[in-house]
């Protein structure tokens, strides 16, 4: 058999169970396909609940604290070795197309392609694959940086937009002043033969077919927005879920009562967070904020979200098929993941911030490989994004570079262990004395200890799912937490970098 081919599909911020195959409400035909195809992990993490740390990870097989792009509003520096690479140069067309997210909006004496006003100046952006070597270890991409309340609309996404006839885009979109020029809420009024979904799908399906013409096998990136907030989505998606039938979680009473002090900020309108603002340029703490809203208001977030989600997934749909139309999918590693999950109101909560619950930490993640990958089957190994480049390699007999410290899950993957890993760990990092969490999950447990604090989170998944009661300071269970932080010390140690091997014994 040839090489295979890899696809990589991404949505941005979905809840790990949000697939119908799982028993969501929420509708995911082709998504469910895929799973079919393939084998749908249900204990996947993300190593940084934020965009920038955890999609480095996926390009470097690193853990945030070693690639270093740590937090939202830093960058993957360009010097950093990834995985395009690798494909690259074993003969592979290497592809992006949607979301990158690997670099700053904003430069501040540190370049970055992705900032103001470039992003927008759509001449640079014309040239810009004829002009740069490649980017990341792609060599082409079709970038956009945009959600829809967002002033990022440019780069190639608008290229495209203006080529199809969409001239006055703008209107759809917050415009670069902050004014709003289009609905924020709801159901877009920006046709659906213009969203990025449509973009993302189009394009990928034009790359493969050219990787096929030009008889090369491709590393391809299709990077969807979607389910990110805000919440907006065309019709008929913006209507297919009914708020008033759908399960909306609510915060339980009393939860937060011995959990870390700024858990309980999140329901207080006039918490002072400003002790873990002291960020020397200024920066929020994404989440660090009053999370309250109605029962109502939840609801209809939901609605859109999963709407959102099915949309997305009709379009990932047009790449699945693609696929077959050109004879190509027996021989295609195709993996569906996101980049951190989403809270839906679980522990009070919306959207993300510093709080290490699994709504916020655990991802989908569905691989398929025809011939080589189970059928239809249901996993529990745990799988963390570090582990992707790796295995990737691996499947693709391409060696493994010595400084990925992510774990190789070929042979889980293919169903011959049943494990490659006991544990996986989370980071969330935002200046050194604001925010530091980091978090070790095991099968049964998780611990999570908190930078410049006495603090801390202990949950028995097994006999607490839903991690309401914090066993942190119980008196019962101090012996179990000495060893679970001895463990997790251990478990650093182990994912240390190791660039070459000892050659000699002086």
């Amino acid at each position: 058999m040839s090489r295979p081919n890899i696809l990589l599909i991404t949505s941005d911020q979905q809840h790990w169970d949000t697939l119908s195959c799982l028993g969501s409400q929420v509708r995911t035909p082709n998504l469910d396909r895929l799973a079919s195809r393939g084998t749908l992990f249900n204990r996947a993490y993300c190593p940084n609940p934020t965009c920038t740390p955890s999609r480095a990870s996926i390009l470097t097989g690193q853990y945030p604290s070693q690639h270093g792009a740590y937090a939202l509003g830093t960058k993957l520096m360009e010097d950093r070795h990834t995985v395009g690479e690798d494909f690259l140069a074993h003969g592979y067309t290497t592809n992006l197309v949607g979301k990158a997210h690997f670099q700053q909006l904003h430069s501040n004496g540190y370049p970055s392609v992705e900032s103001y006003p470039l992003l927008q100046d759509l001449d640079f952006w014309r040239s810009f694959n004829e002009n740069h070597t490649p980017w990341y270890g792609f060599g082409h991409v079709e970038l956009a940086r945009n959600h829809t309340d967002e002033a990022h609309v440019g780069q190639h996404y608008a290229i495209w937009m203006e080529e199809n006839g969409l001239t006055d885009w703008r209107r759809f979109f917050k415009a670069p002043t902050g004014t709003v020029t289009g609905k924020q809420f709801g159901a877009w009024d920006l046709p659906e033969r213009y969203h990025y979904n449509t973009w993302i799908a189009e394009r990928s399906c034009a790359l493969m077919t050219e990787a096929q013409a030009a008889d090369q096998p491709f590393f391809l990136w299709s990077s969807f927005f979607d389910p990110h907030p805000d919440y907006l989505v065309p019709e008929p998606w913006a209507s297919m879920y009914n708020p008033a039938t759908l399960s909306v979680p609510e915060l339980v009473p009393g939860e937060h009562d011995g959990n870390p002090e700024h858990f309980a900020w999140t329901q207080d309108p006039n918490a002072d967070w400003s002790a873990l603002r002291n960020d020397p340029e200024g920066n929020h703490i994404h989440g660090g904020c009053f999370h309250g809203q109605s029962r109502e208001q939840k609801a209809q977030n939901l609605a859109i979200y999963y709407g959102m989600i099915s949309c997305l997934d009709h379009h990932i749909g047009t790449i699945l098929d693609h696929l077959d139309v050109l004879g190509i999918a027996d021989n295609t590693i195709v993996i569906f993941t996101t980049d951190h999950g989403h809270f839906m109101g679980q522990h009070g909560l919306n959207a993300k911030g510093p709080f290490h619950y699994e709504d916020l930490l655990r991802i989908p993640f569905i691989v398929s490989w025809p011939g080589q990958i189970p059928q239809g089957r249901q996993s529990s190994a745990l799988q963390t994004l570090v582990d992707l480049a790796p295995t990737l390699l691996d499947c693709c007999d391409i060696p493994i570079p010595r400084f990925m410290t992510g774990f190789n899950q070929r042979a889980v993957w293919c169903g011959d262990e049943s494990h490659a890993r006991d544990q996986v760990i989370c980071e969330n990092r935002h200046q050194p004395n604001t925010l530091y969490a980091r978090s070790c999950v095991w099968q049964r447990y998780k611990i999570t200890v908190y930078g410049h604090s006495q603090e801390g989170e202990m949950w028995d998944l097994e006999e607490d799912p839903g991690e309401l009661n914090n066993l942190w300071s119980s008196p019962d269970h101090q012996e179990l937490k000495q060893e679970l932080l001895l463990r997790f010390l251990q478990a650093g140690m182990a994912s240390e970098v190791t660039p070459m091997p000892r050659v000699w014994g002086a």
